[in-house]
């Protein structure tokens, strides 16, 4: 998501990532990995929890998930993966967000 950032902000798209670490833990990470989006730290699952997405503590925690949230704040896409491999691609989540935005 770095690397097409700016095609993300060109449809209009702001990126929020969750994470589930502490937050000294996920600001470390956060800095040394330089992103320009946003991060969140979310180590009780509390955002988590209130969009569904699933731990499996089998398979190494949190589920990847991906929502598309209008500015209204209602869900336009959401994706629950099956495993930690299962990532909508970023030419995937901006074709998305090209059909949501010729729909609007």
């Amino acid at each position: 998501m770095r690397r097409d950032y700016q095609e993300f902000v060109e449809r209009g798209a702001e990126i929020i990532v969750i994470g589930p670490d502490e937050r000294d833990s996920f600001a470390y990470h956060w800095r040394r990995g330089a992103y320009p989006f946003i991060g969140l730290p979310d180590p009780d699952n509390a955002v988590a929890d209130q969009y569904g997405q699933q731990v499996k503590l089998i398979q190494m925690g949190r589920m990847p998930a991906l929502f598309i949230i209008d500015r209204q704040g209602a869900v336009r896409f959401a994706h629950y993966g099956e495993s930690m491999q299962d990532i909508v691609s970023n030419r995937g989540v901006l074709g998305i967000l090209d059909a949501l935005n010729q729909s609007d």
